[in-house]
């Protein structure tokens, strides 16, 4: 049977139906649309926890796959890249049958040393014994108030608050590691284990590096400890007198320790003018600033040095902003001037010295390594022609302070100087919302500002007067415990004052004439040697002062880069500071050096790593990392076992720099 189908006519209730059937259906496409839309607007808020949401998930990847790599799998993928590794110094030594002879005493030097709590204000609950510095720096930003009220010292006896006890770490673990993965002392120390090195014959001077080197002494008793601990070391090993390994700052406070010694009690230690010739075989100072840093000063004046300086830059008013009251330099001022052992760097000497107004040392600039690759003309066959004309230009490195590029560069006789001594500072301008990060700026006044300003520059005879008109609070504590000067007449009663002591310039070395001495420094980095200021901003809460980053030169001779001079050194000690005692003032015999110790000049060239897997590398030159270099550590092990070294190793003109200082000697 056939089926017909017949289609249905459509009424208009069935039109209206579909009518609002089709309405629904765009109401729904609309709306799926708008939520689209509104998907894809992401808000500045929601970027930025995307961001760091990435950033956290990829760090932890990469940091479980570190922890879940097997050990040797950096060192392969680099020796796949560089080709072998060479042997670490211990190897090679124990190869070439050294073993431990003197027992070896490490000075840390300023920062590296780790500091934890004894006793401290409601705010520091539950952190007895924990690292205050060093280590993790949790604390730092856990409660950032906390921390700075607890690493600060007295602002007048420069030692601890009322209610508050911060002591250096024991040990090697002391200074071994700075931060979790970055050594200072630890490469030293596997190496020297590996010849025979064990807790028995290595000892870490460790003492708080934020007192003045006396105070150490003073409260709690470290110039003691060491002395005793030196004294058991030589005993128990036969005799054997100590080599004794500073760095940095550590060199200044070991010069500061032999003359300390020598010296009758109360003051000194009573040992006797004889006591390291018989207990000191040989110093190897690393970095050491002898004749002071020209960086400790711009960290004194303006909280800054050329890191900071960039950073600031770069982000120009986040570090020290009135507007979210972070007013991070100004926190780090108000601490860092309560710790008296940064004056111990200023530098020594005047301008006999660091030269003045229209000369340095120094004078034909700091070649870097970048200007001796420019491509030459077609005639050149050598870097001869280039290394003359970036000799040309005439920095004027002796002025250590500059307002501005004309004071900075201009002939002495174009520069108007105003002094500033007795200048009248003015009325205090700044309010009661400073009070936490007060400093002595704010007692000076625009006067006070302006009559700095007003000096235009700054030589090493100038600026110890400057910072006593800034900062007298500070300066009045550290001339008590540190001098800056020249001495002409050593046997003066005067310089047996401890003050004295750990200025190389006015203090004589033990009589030890067996006694052996090295300074051991990084070159080949563009180091802080002079700075180019302006005046800030008048505001609330401010530091009148800042490097002027802005100020460079055109000329890539010029060794003129965001408002910073350089010079050939360590990235922080130029190489002047570290080796010219050992290469004029104290060789042979000086009155600086009356028994004529042997001292030797040893350079170490910054050679940077070649790709990431190396870590620091070990060829760095630079002031911390060159405590992993291999040359330098394997000099170390020499002496320590017993053997030469051959001499001095000299690549910069260090001895004739030094020739043109007119030092009596």
């Amino acid at each position: 049977m056939a089926l017909i189908i017949r289609r249905r006519k459509p009424t208009d209730e069935d039109d209206s139906s579909l009518l609002r059937q089709e309405e629904e259906e765009e109401e729904v496409k609309r709306g799926n649309s708008r939520r689209r839309i509104k998907v894809k607007n992401y808000s500045c808020l929601d970027n930025c926890c995307w961001l760091i949401g990435c950033i956290c998930t990829v760090w932890w990847l990469l940091l479980f796959l570190y922890n879940t790599m097997p050990a040797s799998f950096p060192q392969y993928m680099t020796e796949k890249i560089t080709g072998p590794l060479p042997d670490p110094p211990g190897v090679k030594c124990v190869k070439e049958g050294l073993e431990a002879k003197h027992p070896v005493v490490f000075v840390p030097g300023i920062v590296t040393g780790g500091l934890e709590l004894w006793e401290g204000h409601e705010c520091a609950e539950g952190l007895f014994r924990k690292r205050l510095w060093g280590g993790t720096f949790g604390e730092v930003y856990k409660r950032p108030s906390c921390w700075l009220q607890h690493m600060s010292l007295h602002n007048e006896t420069g030692l601890d608050p009322s209610g508050i006890r911060i002591r250096p770490v024991s040990g090697l673990v002391a200074a071994d590691y700075f931060a979790p993965g970055y050594f200072v002392w630890a490469v030293l120390i596997a190496n020297l284990a590996r010849v025979g090195y064990e807790e028995k014959n290595m000892y870490m001077a460790a003492y708080d590096w934020r007192l003045s080197f006396q105070n150490t002494e003073v409260r709690d008793q470290t110039l003691s400890r060491i002395k005793s601990n030196i004294e058991l070391m030589v005993q128990v090993n036969g005799g054997q007198k100590a080599v004794i390994i500073p760095h940095s700052m550590g060199v200044l406070y070991f010069l500061h320790f032999m003359k300390w010694v020598e010296a009758p009690v109360p003051m000194g230690g009573g040992g006797g003018s004889d006591w390291c010739a018989k207990h000191i075989k040989a110093v190897m100072n690393i970095g050491g600033p002898l004749l002071g840093a020209p960086k400790a000063l711009a960290g004194l004046f303006s909280a800054e040095a050329k890191d900071v300086a960039f950073a600031r830059g770069m982000a120009p008013g986040v570090l020290d902003s009135d507007v979210f009251h972070i007013q991070t330099l100004q926190h780090i001022m108000r601490m860092s001037r309560t710790w008296d052992s940064t004056m111990s760097m200023i530098p020594k000497g005047g301008e006999t010295i660091w030269g003045g107004l229209d000369w340095a040392p120094e004078e034909g600039g700091y070649v870097p390594n970048n200007i001796l690759n420019i491509t030459t003309s077609p005639h050149s066959h050598n870097h001869s022609d280039i290394y003359d004309h970036a000799r040309d230009p005439n920095p004027n490195y002796g002025r250590f302070i500059s307002f501005g590029r004309d004071a900075a560069e201009s002939h002495s006789s174009q520069i108007q100087r105003i002094d500033f001594r007795g200048a009248l500072k003015g009325s205090n301008s700044a309010n009661r919302t400073c009070r936490e990060v007060w400093t002595e700026y704010h007692d000076m006044g625009s006067g006070g500002i302006k009559a700095i300003a007003g000096y235009k520059t700054y030589t090493a005879d100038d600026v110890v007067d400057m910072l006593e008109f800034v900062a007298p609070k500070m300066m009045k504590r550290g001339n008590a415990h540190f001098s800056h000067g020249l001495a002409d007449n050593l046997d003066d009663p005067k310089y047996a004052h401890y003050r004295y002591w750990s200025n190389a310039l006015e203090t004589k070395l033990p009589n030890a004439p067996d006694m052996e001495i090295y300074s051991m420094y990084g070159v080949g980095i563009p180091t802080e040697r002079a700075y180019v200021y302006k005046l800030t901003r008048a505001s609330e809460c401010y530091i009148p002062f800042q490097i002027d980053t802005t100020a460079g030169h055109a000329n890539p001779h010029v060794c003129l880069k965001d408002g910073v001079y350089t010079v050939d050194g360590d990235e922080t000690v130029p190489a002047l500071s570290a080796g010219f005692m050992c290469a004029k003032g104290w060789r042979g015999k000086t009155r600086f050096n009356p028994s004529g110790i042997k001292t030797y000049v040893r350079e170490y060239n910054h050679n940077p790593p070649s790709n990431f897997l190396e870590g620091r590398g070990t060829e760095s030159g630079a002031h911390v990392d060159i405590l992993g270099n291999f040359q330098l550590i394997e000099d170390v092990i020499r002496v320590a076992a017993g053997e030469e070294v051959g001499g001095d190793r000299v690549s910069t003109d260090i001895f004739k720099w030094s020739e043109k200082i007119n030092l009596k000697l």
